[in-house]
């Protein structure tokens, strides 16, 4: 059975720079509030590249009750104990390694690209944003060169919109690994819709992965891909979900 069912954000839930589609997001929540009385509904959570501030914010106005995910696997918010979990292989090294990373984006891309910014409030991970896709896409081999040649440690993932540099140890596999763990469930427990690269290491390890119509070939080809784009496929994704748990 599955126990607990996550989704990504931006791509999913909602699209980047546009309003959400309220009449879907108010079906999800709905379902989500049935899960309190119904073990075949599965709770749902997130998981997001997302700092934890937007993250947050999108858990509540969902009404969402279990720990989520932000940062990729960073770090984990319980909110029901108020309690957050950093990641234990994000220690001083990883931190030292991340600064300076920082400063390399800082200095050769957000401050030499227009429109480009550091996405904020970030702990574990340096992400920036630019809304034309055509410098994401030219900024983004560059970038990945540099990290691949420089530090083994992290790795790089790119949507239209962004690009984010992340500790391999905190990539969005081991924070779905993390939560499982605080959680108590086994990975085949769990259900993941993903649309990009950044989220192919999670649909790889759990026991159920979708990926929107909308979503990367990367993810795509690890995933059961559904006929909707972004929340639309979200909302699919949950009923096939819980029609295969009423099916056991």
């Amino acid at each position: 059975m599955i126990k607990l069912f996550i989704t990504d954000l931006d791509g999913c839930i909602s699209m980047p720079f546009i309003p959400p589609k309220w009449d879907i997001i108010t079906e999800l929540k709905d379902l989500n509030e049935q899960s309190k009385t119904d073990e075949t509904v599965p709770p749902m959570t997130i998981c997001t590249g997302r700092p934890m501030p937007y993250a947050e914010a999108v858990y509540q106005w969902m009404g969402m009750y279990k720990p989520f995910l932000f940062e990729s696997g960073g770090g984990v918010y319980d909110m029901a104990s108020n309690k957050l979990h950093w990641h234990p292989t994000f220690d001083t090294d990883r931190e030292r390694e991340l600064g300076e990373l920082k400063v390399h984006l800082r200095t050769n891309f957000i401050e030499k690209y227009p429109n480009t910014i550091p996405e904020f409030a970030k702990h574990t991970d340096s992400g920036i944003i630019n809304q034309t896709p055509a410098v994401i896409h030219k900024m983004y081999p560059e970038i990945r060169n540099y990290v691949d040649t420089n530090y083994p440690n992290f790795e790089v993932h790119y949507t239209d919109v962004s690009i984010n540099v992340i500790s391999k140890s905190t990539n969005k596999g081991e924070g779905i690994k993390f939560l499982c763990e605080l959680l108590g469930l086994q990975l085949n427990e769990v259900a993941f819709i993903g649309d990009t690269g950044g989220d192919r290491p999670g649909l790889e390890i759990v026991g159920k992965s979708f990926a929107p119509n909308n979503a990367m070939e990367s993810a795509k080809e690890v995933s059961d891909v559904m006929k909707g784009n972004d929340a639309d496929a979200v909302l699919e994704a949950y009923k096939k979900v819980i029609e295969y748990n009423r099916s056991l």
